[in-house]
């Protein structure tokens, strides 16, 4: 259930009515929205909080970078650098932030910059001598930058908050209203269940008023082979509880509900630590770490996501025992209800329609 915190709705309205206001600019031309002759595919939200971004950008690549030269544009979030930068494999998390370093550390052949005026990173992208032959670009979490018109608007909804049952900041968690809904091509509610009944599908589709030119679909999440962030081992989820393993849940993400939830149907014991999302380590969160494995029972062993690891991997302090038990979980997408033909079809039919020179 969505928390809603009542007494402070009315700066809610005076939030909202700047969002409006902004939004009507646009909508009326007097704030200026580009468009670009080249596949431009956003993947955004209207929420505060992670929606799983990562993982929906990260199958977009691996959907269309066989095909195309597709590079992917974020604008770094607390990075510690300003203006236009090209990753390569050895940028640093600092310079480009955690989750553009994980996708290029994933697809080293993907082009991955960073800008927050994305339409310059756009034009850039586009004229440099490095990149001028990207055939797709992915904009992460740009649903709000509307200075870009992307051509395919992919808005993400968390299955565990509704957007329809959520209110505005600051007493809600919504960037903008409901009703923005409307802008987006395609409408992916993320994070669900594996097993949800047709009832429950029904539910949130009337809740949510797709229109009759949006498609919406149902993801969840996935889970490959772990392997350990400091060593070459690897370990399958199912494993853990036939060995009784205490599992030390460690996340920094903008909702790990999910995940947590997932977890615990192959793990019997299940302690969690979870810190705010795009979170850097300090030397008490490395004692606290250090501290909240050595009071598990053994056998124990840490469970983390790959945006964590990112930022884990070269912190100081942590001590032999938390980097031989610490172990990465990758988490991937699954389009559900059969529809995943009919998701890739859309995202190919509108690239290859809209591609340069087509």
């Amino acid at each position: 259930m969505t928390q809603i915190r009542r007494w402070l709705m009315p700066l809610s309205w005076l939030y909202g009515l700047g969002v409006d206001i902004r939004n009507a600019l646009f909508d009326m031309g007097v704030l200026p929205s580009v468009s670009y002759d080249i596949p431009i595919i956003n993947v955004g939200n209207i929420t505060v909080g992670g929606t799983g971004k990562t993982p929906t950008v990260e199958y977009l690549i691996r959907l269309l970078a066989g095909r195309y030269r597709v590079a992917v544009l974020s604008r770094g979030y607390k990075r510690k650098t300003k203006g236009y930068i090209l990753s390569t494999t050895a940028s640093s998390i600092e310079e480009i932030g955690d989750e553009p370093w994980q996708i290029k550390q994933k697809f080293p052949d993907v082009i991955v910059a960073v800008d927050a005026n994305r339409r310059r990173g756009i034009e850039r992208l586009m004229t440099d001598e490095a990149t001028k032959d990207v055939e797709v670009i992915l904009l992460d979490d740009a649903f709000q930058h509307r200075y870009v018109k992307a051509g395919h608007n992919i808005m993400l909804v968390d299955y565990h908050r509704i957007i329809s049952d959520d209110c505005l900041l600051p007493a809600g968690r919504l960037r903008e209203r409901p009703s923005s809904s409307t802008r987006a091509s395609t409408i992916i509610v993320t994070k669900c269940p594996q097993h949800i009944n047709a009832m429950g599908f029904r539910v949130i589709l009337s809740s949510l008023n797709v229109r009759p030119y949006q498609q919406i679909f149902f993801s969840t999440f996935t889970y490959e082979t772990m392997h350990q962030l400091w060593g070459d081992g690897m370990l399958e989820p199912e494993t853990l509880r036939k060995d009784n393993t205490h599992v030390l849940l460690l996340t920094g993400i903008g909702n790990p509900r999910q995940m947590e939830q997932d977890v615990r149907k192959f793990v019997q014991h299940v302690n969690t630590l979870t810190f705010p999302d795009h979170h850097y380590f300090t030397k008490r969160d490395v004692d606290t770490i250090n501290r909240a494995l050595q009071d598990l029972p053994q056998p124990h062993i840490i469970i983390t996501t790959e945006k964590d690891a990112a930022r884990l991997l070269h912190l100081e302090g942590l001590t032999e025992e938390v980097k031989r038990c610490t172990y990465v979980l990758p988490i991937g997408i699954s389009i559900m209800r059969d529809e995943k033909e009919k998701f890739d079809k859309t995202i190919n039919d509108y690239v290859q329609e809209n591609k340069r020179n087509s």
